[in-house]
């Protein structure tokens, strides 16, 4: 029998936020030498999940209005964080070794904003010269920030016929290489306003940005594209499962299956870092192949993360997340941090921490 680490926290004054990990979770996080950053929109956090000296878990939050896609740099040092109509820069403000009172190794703190509007901005990244680009999902498109306006585009798929704030396909996923933008997931190919609810359950693709080809089709609700180990690695939302196409494009490979709707996807010593969700109560997530799965497997969906061994395919640790927290968006891996923390906007901490470039 195993007994689980657990963190109780209070979310807002009348509502908890639970956490519970397999047993090994926490020397597992320990051992990669990362720490992990994931989302969670509808409760509006930014969550950070460490290891404590101790050998505790460490479970930090900060609440963002509907923040959603979470870029993390290569060094660990800034993370890029999509809200409901702003995206926001938080930098590491602690030197490398440093240590703030609290135990902490790393302290994320907003730096720099960009008002966006409402444009349902979903997976981000930084591009090549350090901008944010991101899935501009009410317009069907990739795009960047730009001085002076709301954004810019970068591309949009060939079956998109005009930029129109229809989001007419949910083009959600991006993945970058080397702060390019190298591969997108939409749950459609739809060119009317809202067409993609109609294609959820078999309407999904992966296109090539850099030639527009379709990669994989067939697909239900993908998301989080990301490159690792020579092959574009997606989950398969609708189907609960996490799998990877031929760079070339082919077809889809299962590899694990999760039990909950999956987005956010991860990598970290040889490892797969995924975030679950629980179905939400409408058209949107229901009728989905996941569902049947689910049952065949006398199983429940759960919130929360998963951790695949990529070698296996088995769910080797996870995290159970429970109370006012039911969704999660995106997950990211902190590289060379034991136990980060950040600082947002709802407190006086902000006002009082200064960092000089000297």
């Amino acid at each position: 029998m195993t007994t689980p680490a657990t963190a109780t926290i209070s979310a807002d004054a009348d509502e908890l936020f639970a956490l519970s990990a397999s047993r090994h979770f926490p020397q597992w996080l320990a051992s990669t030498g990362a720490a992990l950053a994931f989302t969670t929109y509808r409760a509006g956090k930014l969550f950070l999940l460490g290891v404590k000296p101790d050998g505790r878990l460490s479970v930090f939050e900060r609440s963002f209005p509907r923040c959603m896609g979470l870029g993390v740099s290569g060094d660990g040092r800034s993370l890029l964080l999509a809200s409901e109509f702003q995206i926001h820069r938080l930098d590491n403000v602690l030197p490398a070794g440093g240590v703030a009172p609290d135990g902490s190794d790393a302290l994320y703190v907003p730096h720099q904003s960009w008002v966006t509007g409402d444009l349902d901005v979903h997976d981000i990244g930084f591009g090549g010269d350090g901008q944010p680009v991101f899935a501009n999902t009410l317009f069907n498109c990739l795009a960047t920030v730009s001085t002076g306006y709301s954004f810019k585009p970068l591309w949009q798929p060939p079956f998109i016929s005009r930029l129109a704030a229809e989001d007419r396909c949910h083009l959600n996923g991006l993945a970058l290489v080397d702060g390019v933008p190298a591969y997108v997931t939409a749950v459609s190919r739809s060119d009317v306003a809202d067409g993609w609810r109609d294609r959820r359950v078999d309407g999904g693709v992966l296109l090539g940005v850099g030639d527009d080809a379709v990669l994989a089709d067939g697909l239900s609700m993908p998301h989080s594209p990301r490159v690792h180990d020579g092959a574009i690695w997606l989950l398969n939302a609708g189907t609960g499962e996490l799998g990877r196409v031929p760079a070339g494009g082919g077809r889809f490979e299962p590899v694990a299956f999760l039990p909950g709707f999956a987005r956010g996807l991860a990598f970290v010593a040889g490892h797969a870092v995924i975030g679950l969700s629980l179905p939400r109560e409408s058209r949107t997530f229901s009728g989905l192949p996941i569902d049947a799965a689910l049952s065949a497997r006398d199983a429940e969906p759960r919130c929360g993360l998963a951790v695949i061994d990529l070698a296996s395919g088995d769910m080797v640790h996870w995290v159970r997340i429970e109370g006012v927290v039911r969704e999660l968006y995106d997950v990211g891996v902190l590289p060379g941090v034991r136990q980060p923390a950040a600082i947002g906007f709802k407190t006086d901490e902000i006002k009082h921490l200064i960092s000089i470039d000297a």
